[in-house]
């Protein structure tokens, strides 16, 4: 399972070696931020996160914070840690999108249980296929089938659909596209983008509409 990453997210060094302990033995890939700052560069710098482990009491950005931010572009699955008990701060959690919450003290056993429990949820250990729509992207093969006709996408136009379909229903702007698809080390025009979704919806056919332009923020992939 070490194509599974999951970010953990602890302001207490002890807090994040226990979680990593426990899930690296389980054979996860994890990555730490020690504060939501550093959890929100990790996750929109690195690709494939699978799953957040997110305290809520943090320096600089808090927990609510970062699940706001990241819930603008992703629906990836996160677990709140908190050493709070609270039920107003376990209905905030689930009112902005966080799948689990886990106050402290808590037992590694039964948070991996939660883990599994949502990965599975989230199909994410069968994560390689995607299907949207009569489209079926395999990512390990690279290959893209349209109402089962194969067809032929350069590099670039097969990470963008990817990134597409992954982000279904979600307003993606050019500069999150760019940063997630062309990486934070491109230089170029964000309008290289319009250029390649428009090759993209050419090849795609009718199923080109289903990338649809939000004007004044970038496009949205959304199934009729």
């Amino acid at each position: 399972m070490d194509d599974i990453k999951i970010l953990v997210v602890d302001d207490e060094e002890r807090m994040r070696k226990l979680v990593h302990d426990f899930l690296a033995r389980k054979g996860y890939a994890v990555v730490e931020a020690e504060d939501g700052e550093k959890a929100l560069e990790v996750f929109f710098e690195q690709k494939g996160i699978s799953l957040i482990i997110l305290d809520v009491m943090m320096p600089k950005v808090d927990g609510w914070e970062v699940v706001k931010e990241i819930r603008q572009y992703s629906k990836v699955p996160i677990i709140m840690l908190t050493a709070k008990g609270e039920e107003s701060d376990e209905l905030n959690g689930f009112k902005l999108g966080v799948d689990d919450y886990m106050p402290k003290p808590f037992s590694p056993k039964v948070l991996m249980a939660r883990v599994d429990a949502l990965l599975k949820r989230y199909n994410v250990v069968n994560q390689s296929i995607l299907e949207a729509g009569g489209i079926v992207i395999d990512k390990s093969a690279h290959t893209v089938k349209i109402d089962g006709k194969e067809v032929e996408l350069p590099f670039k136009e097969f990470e963008l659909l990817t990134y597409f379909v992954e982000n279904q229903g979600i307003a993606l702007s050019r500069e999150k596209i760019l940063n997630n698809v062309w990486n934070y080390d491109y230089f170029g025009d964000a309008r290289t983008i319009d250029t390649h979704v428009k090759k993209l919806r050419s090849k795609m056919g009718q199923k080109g509409d289903y990338i649809r332009t939000v004007w004044g923020i970038g496009y949205k992939f959304e199934v009729e």
